[in-house]
């Protein structure tokens, strides 16, 4: 698979395939939210490709996503935000491969303060007009481990920790934000740079080497029919093509070889 995968990667995003396509089917996928638009676009990209392609996407928390695929849900891929949550569909004989790496998910603090965004942590926890800080939720949601990571490397965790907001997923948490029910959080630059949020929060990037990296990685389940399979083949392929790798890059997210930034 992984094969077919890299020999497919240089077709796309050019003239339309001429090899012999499947019956069609709905590819349906489960993502960590932190993808939410730069996978909309991916999947916008493809559908132009092959117009008879077919996806369906619900975002969520990996951890969350993870257990509903170990309990039989019916997704043809996973997109996590942290491998831990990718690696036991593979230990389970659930996925085709291990989990593979495809970019890394960065941190932000944001806030609609652009005051409030550009002070340090410490700075920024101890102001008098921070009331609520959100994170994502840390027992199952990739961005918010690493903001408690974050938070503790600093020794900022406790001082905080009675005015968390805490939102199913990194999404939710980077809505709280928006709407003024928290005054600052931690969450994704992928959110941030988005259209939707683009222009509405201030932020600054969070150094990497206080938390361990956010691995995006993802995994195709073998529960997947041979035309879902091939379809999958199609979106991974052009996930990892140059122009694919460019959306990610242009979404927020850094690319496995790059130098964080």
């Amino acid at each position: 698979m992984l094969a077919h995968v890299a020999s497919a990667a240089g077709a796309l995003f050019g003239a339309g395939s001429a090899s012999a396509q499947p019956a069609s089917a709905t590819l349906t996928i489960a993502a960590a939210s932190d993808l939410r638009y730069a996978l909309d676009e991916l999947l916008q990209a493809h559908r132009s490709q092959h117009p008879g392609a077919r996806a369906e996407v619900v975002y969520g928390s990996s951890g969350k996503l993870s257990t509903q695929l170990r309990n039989g849900a019916p997704f043809d891929l996973f997109f996590s935000a942290d491998r831990a949550y990718a690696q036991p569909l593979f230990d389970a004989g659930l996925s085709t491969q291990a989990p593979v790496l495809y970019a890394l998910g960065r941190l932000v603090v944001a806030s609609r303060d652009p005051a409030l965004a550009r002070l340090p942590l410490a700075g920024l926890i101890r102001h008098p007009a921070l009331k609520r800080f959100a994170i994502a939720n840390p027992a199952h949601a990739p961005y918010g481990q690493r903001a408690q990571q974050v938070l503790q490397h600093q020794g900022l965790w406790q001082a905080v920790a009675s005015r968390l907001v805490l939102g199913d997923n990194v999404t939710q948490a980077a809505q709280f934000i928006d709407s003024g029910a928290a005054q600052a959080g931690i969450v994704a630059r992928s959110l941030v740079v988005a259209p939707a949020l683009q222009g509405r929060l201030a932020w600054a990037d969070i150094a990497v080497d206080g938390h361990a990296p956010l691995e995006q990685t993802w995994v195709l389940m073998k529960r997947a029919s041979a035309p879902a399979q091939h379809a999958a083949v199609q979106v991974l392929s052009l996930l990892q093509s140059g122009p694919g790798q460019a959306l990610m890059l242009r979404h927020g997210f850094e690319l496995p070889t790059a130098a964080p930034r």
